[in-house]
């Protein structure tokens, strides 16, 4: 016999979690179902060493931003052990000699940095920031906000637009059109728009690129840096992002332990091979063992080809939104690479192994816009980066317990190589990649590469087949302009429900995702309640 819950939640990474949590928090008798060893998905803290299980390292997602305190209060997560250090500051090491360093709350020093290299552009980064702080102001909500359904006639769809364009009438000109300029310019042509010094724009390009498919010169990625610099760790500071105590796997396990508070039950190494559709619903799901669990309402988490293409039968959705979903960009082209090191990195520009504020931030490999942009290019012809991007950190100069006293863990998020690399695992060419991405690090820092103890590299295809990221892409789909808000992942599915009545999507190829913000799990949540109100599917448990 089939068994029975009020709610199913698929997949067991911070959204799924998230969602889980909720539900149960309502009433509802859920069930999250996670087809690995553990939950978390990409925010996951692993020991990849056997002979060094001392060392921990965030094998995938590194750092923490944008996780609205509504979620954060109404989880709990504190309590459950959810703990944030405020990251220090950019740090860019050059070949040629120098160094830049950009802090995200001291103007005074910010200047002093960059007027090494341009007194004009030190004078235009204050200008900047509250630019950027003033479209942050009308970016920042829209996160929080469902996406109407432009478009639609039914008067439903027509007044969540009427309401959207009224909330946003006191935008001017001027502010429509630097949004218009975020969403279509290239992170170079408005870098360039503001500073002359190309050691300042390099680290301001940085997050025009990250985890995207296209180099800092390709329309679009100014939005990417938008999405990226909107963060908040709870100080107040725009851009502002941190590391968790204890890794990314600490934020999965405080949302873990929300979810069994609220009386969420958690299922382990249980695959889901079926969504079950039955005129036109969803009415529980199928396991890979042959099990059935049914349920009025389930919530999917994974990837939009995972959970359309695979989980459902093409004869239950509508044929444009298999289309979009078959068409729904994914490339990504990141190699992780997280190494134990025996010493901090030493630079020429900044000598000294001790502890300094430059290894508490970003540790940038992105010497100039045209490095990156070659990078990239190199990418897109067939072949990995000759020399590679990289956005590392060094979490254990806050995290004493990711690695032994005196040594330390280097996460290096890097970029790029072929896109069909999510095909096969290439792992020696990896490796080699790897080599070339550290010798990088030692031309600015010398004997860098000789305080490497272990390393751990993880490429496009290892986060395809083992943690569900198609293509390897950390947000489940391109952060590209058609590929945003309304049209996430589908036009007129851009509000967190999906063409199966009782079917919801929480996952990160939804509006808000990208990141660690639990924002998807959350909205498909608030979804599932609001049409509960209309029909009465979501029950309570008995107290």
């Amino acid at each position: 016999m089939a068994e029975s819950y009020d709610a199913i939640v698929i997949g067991g990474g911070h959204n799924g979690l998230v969602s889980g949590a909720y539900l149960a928090r309502s009433g509802a008798k859920t069930v999250i179902l996670e087809s690995r060893y553990k939950t978390g998905g990409a925010a996951t803290t692993d020991s990849p060493w056997p002979d060094a299980p001392e060392f921990k390292v965030t094998r995938l997602s590194y750092v923490m931003s944008l996780l609205p305190p509504t979620i954060m209060n109404e989880l709990q997560l504190e309590r459950h052990g959810y703990k944030v250090h405020a990251m220090g500051p950019y740090y860019q090491a050059f070949p040629e000699g120098g160094s830049i360093t950009l802090f995200a709350d001291d103007a005074k020093r910010n200047y002093d940095s960059i007027a090494k290299f341009s007194k004009k552009d030190a004078e235009a980064m204050p200008k900047w920031d509250a630019w950027l702080g003033g479209l942050a102001d009308v970016l920042s909500p829209l996160l929080l906000k469902v996406p109407p359904n432009i478009g639609s006639r039914k008067p439903s769809d027509l007044k969540d637009t009427l309401q959207l364009a009224w909330k946003h009438r006191g935008l001017d000109v001027r502010t429509i059109a630097d949004i218009t300029r975020l969403f279509t310019m290239s992170i170079s042509d408005l870098l360039d728009d503001w500073f002359e010094s190309w050691q300042v724009k390099a680290p301001l390009a940085v997050n025009g690129v990250i985890g995207t498919w296209a180099g800092p010169m390709e329309p679009g990625t100014a939005y990417v840096m938008a999405h990226h610099s909107i963060g908040d760790v709870g100080d107040g500071h725009l851009g502002s992002w941190g590391f968790p105590e204890g890794g990314m796997g600490a934020v999965a396990a405080a949302m873990e332990k929300s979810a069994k508070s609220f009386g969420a039950e958690i299922r382990l190494n249980t695959k889901v091979a079926k969504v079950i559709v039955k005129g036109g619903k969803a009415v529980g799901v199928t396991l890979e063992n042959g099990d059935e669990i049914m349920a009025p309402v389930v919530v999917t988490t994974l990837h939009p080809k995972t959970a359309f293409l695979e989980q459902l039968d093409a004869s239950d959705l509508p044929v444009d939104f298999v289309t979009d979903i078959e068409r729904w960009k994914t490339r990504s082209g990141v190699v992780k690479v997280n190494l134990a090191l025996s010493e901090l990195p030493s630079f020429t520009a900044n000598p000294g192994h001790e502890l300094q504020e430059h290894h508490t931030g970003s540790v940038e490999m992105a010497p100039s816009i045209e490095y990156m942009e070659t990078a990239f290019q190199e990418a897109r012809s067939g072949k990995p980066a000759t020399r590679p991007f990289s956005d590392s950190v060094i979490p254990s100069t806050w995290d004493k317990t990711l690695a032994p006293e005196g040594t330390h863990i280097m996460s290096m998020f890097s970029q790029w190589v072929p896109e069909d690399w999510a095909n096969e695992s290439h792992q020696e060419e990896l490796e080699a990649y790897a080599d070339r991405l550290v010798d990088c690090y030692d031309e600015v820092a010398p004997g860098f590469k000789k305080s490497v103890i272990h390393r751990d590299v993880v490429g496009p295809w290892e986060m395809e087949n083992e943690y569900g990221l198609i293509g390897g892409n950390i947000f489940h789909g391109e952060l590209s302009l058609e590929q945003l808000f309304t049209m996430r992942p589908a036009p007129g599915y851009a509000d967190y429900r999906t063409p199966i009545k009782g079917l919801y999507n929480g996952s990160s190829a939804t509006h808000a995702g990208g990141g660690v913000t639990g924002i998807p799990g959350w909205q498909a949540y608030n979804a599932a309640m609001a049409d509960k109100k209309k029909s009465g599917r979501l029950s309570r448990k008995k107290s």
